[in-house]
């Protein structure tokens, strides 16, 4: 790989390291929350900390509570250095590291935070965020923000993902690359499980997964890197 994709693979990691942020809370442990705190703001705070995110197709009453309750659920945060986002657009409430505390290091070695796991994505993950962020942003386009869920068959990722990575030869080697990918960025919480119909659904915090421009330089990036290396294989034969 150039010097090139890597340099823009890592900074994708870490934008989608920061805002992907999956809350290491447990059981038991304080939330921050004082006991005068209304019930609903307590639950939906422990929710967000227990998984990072909720959403409104998923539990509606759950994000229902945390629009109506966004203030109470901003101050409950405040002392563990996170914060809230709300995007009612798309039906998602999420976790995102405070501005102040996160602007308030050294550097990626000389921050930390007890609860919060961050993980680096690799090449190959960071390439198929930015590919399925591609093919979610041309839903929303065609549908409208939040009005469909975002689907999409394996078989059609498929092809796409082909474009960017090395075709195996055997088509059942491809797809269990594909799907092995696919099961490592379900645990961020993009994407969910395969059905039956070998579909599966986008999730809506993708559109909040690192810079757009970023993701889009990747995948062109690459893109030039893997033509350049078939070359001499096309020549040859």
């Amino acid at each position: 790989m150039s010097d090139g994709i890597d340099h823009i693979s890592s900074s994708i990691g870490e934008q989608v390291d920061y805002q992907e942020l999956k809350s290491e809370a447990p059981h038991g442990a304080p939330t921050g929350v004082a006991d005068n705190v209304p019930l609903e703001v307590k639950e939906v705070t422990q929710q967000l900390l227990k998984h990072g995110s909720i959403e409104e197709a998923v539990n509606p009453g759950l994000f229902r509570k945390a629009a109506i309750h966004e203030r109470a659920i901003h101050g409950a945060l405040i002392p563990l250095d996170l914060t809230l986002r709300l995007d009612t657009h798309r039906g998602i409430a999420f976790l995102v590291v405070a501005k102040a505390a996160s602007e308030s290091s050294e550097g990626d070695q000389a921050w930390s935070h007890p609860l919060v796991r961050r993980q680096r994505l690799t090449l190959e993950q960071s390439l198929l965020v930015a590919i399925l962020r591609q093919s979610f942003m041309l839903h929303e386009q065609e549908s409208g923000i939040g009005h469909a869920t975002a689907k999409i068959a394996i078989d059609d990722l498929l092809s796409q993902f082909l474009t960017y990575f090395d075709d195996s030869g055997s088509d059942a080697r491809n797809e269990t690359r594909l799907t092995n990918l696919l099961d490592q960025l379900k645990i961020h919480g993009i994407v969910s499980e395969v059905d039956s119909n070998r579909e599966f659904t986008i999730r809506p915090i993708i559109a909040h997964l690192a810079n757009a421009e970023s993701l889009s330089a990747l995948l062109r990036v690459f893109k030039e890197n893997v033509s350049t290396h078939k070359l001499p294989e096309s020549e040859e034969r």
